[in-house]
């Protein structure tokens, strides 16, 4: 069974290593100091269990499992023993140790562990179904800005516009630059929401304020259309 484990505190995360050593089959893969860098480490590899402190700077476990599509079982390590009511609403959480961790409770939470069946991602037996992914819309988008993750709301997004190594992603209140591309963004936005009018541009249809010619006004920014795209974007508006 492949683990990772996540924990600010270099001491806490030495602890459950060492009691994972006691565990045959238990494999330690990584380490991390904090969600962002173990975001990046299951984008590329896939683990069947993560030790997941709850406080952590700037990013908190919970809002670590709500950035994961379809997590993998989940046991807490905390100091806080009053947020287990709240850890057991999610599906992918087995179980809840508190610091400091001693080797019969963690021994016991990996017996749970291994008697708990893998969760079914809802996505997959939506699938199964027949029912399309769009059934289950995802409602926000988290960037890495400054080693921090931030929640933006898809309808919250009127702009996104390329710039070399970079996007620019505009929204009601405030602008985000952030190193991605435009094709990976578009990836992760709603059809029913957004447009790529230009090799350049994202739109959120829902924003537009008026259409002439060849370009679009969205809020103040004038954008322009290609002419490739220009029908696309005539289907989607509710013509009179």
């Amino acid at each position: 069974m492949k683990c990772i484990i996540i924990d600010d505190e270099a001491t806490a995360r030495a602890i459950i290593a060492h009691l994972c050593s006691s565990v045959d089959g238990l494999e330690v893969l990584e380490e991390f100091p904090n969600a962002i860098q173990a975001i990046k480490f299951l984008n590329k590899n896939n683990v069947d269990l993560i030790f997941l402190d709850i406080h952590m700077p700037d990013f908190t476990g919970f809002d670590f499992i709500d950035t994961l599509k379809n997590p993998p079982k989940v046991v807490l390590t905390t100091s806080d023993k009053n947020l287990a009511f709240e850890a057991f609403e999610y599906d992918c959480i087995v179980d809840y140790l508190l610091k400091p961790v001693t080797l019969p409770r963690f021994l016991k939470a990996i017996q749970k562990v291994e008697s708990t069946a893998v969760p079914v991602p809802v996505m997959e037996v939506a699938k199964k179904d027949g029912a399309k992914e769009d059934n289950l819309p995802q409602k926000e988008l988290y960037v890495n800005i400054d080693r921090r993750l931030i929640k933006i709301d898809f309808e919250r997004i009127y702009l996104i516009e390329a710039k070399g190594d970079y996007i620019l992603i505009k929204t009601d209140d405030k602008n985000y630059t952030v190193h991605s591309t435009l094709k990976k963004i578009e990836e992760k936005l709603p059809d029913s929401l957004f447009l790529k009018v230009h090799r350049s541009y994202i739109i959120n249809i829902k924003k537009i304020i008026d259409i002439e010619d060849n370009s679009v006004l969205i809020e103040r920014d004038v954008i322009p259309i290609s002419r490739s795209n220009r029908s696309e974007l005539m289907k989607r508006l509710n013509l009179l």
